[in-house]
């Protein structure tokens, strides 16, 4: 699909056994191989979300490092 401005929009059919396929162009642009893990968050008011592999260690931090009310 096209891009405006590093926005992307792909679709995945869930298999059988509840798998999807990250379509080849995903892959390519956010350097997905196989074997790699990948952490999914869902929010059942705006849906799943599959963050970049490097937002990993700010998610961490935010979520287990900072004081609750401190927002740095």
């Amino acid at each position: 699909m096209d891009s405006l401005k590093g926005k992307y929009a792909w679709t995945a059919t869930v298999g059988e056994k509840g798998q999807i396929v990250i379509p080849k162009q995903a892959r390519e642009v956010f350097g997905i191989k196989p074997g790699d893990t990948l952490l999914l968050f869902g929010d059942e008011e705006r849906g799943i979300a599959i963050p970049p592999k490097e937002a990993f260690s700010e998610l961490f931090g935010k979520a287990f490092l900072e004081k609750d009310g401190d927002n740095k």
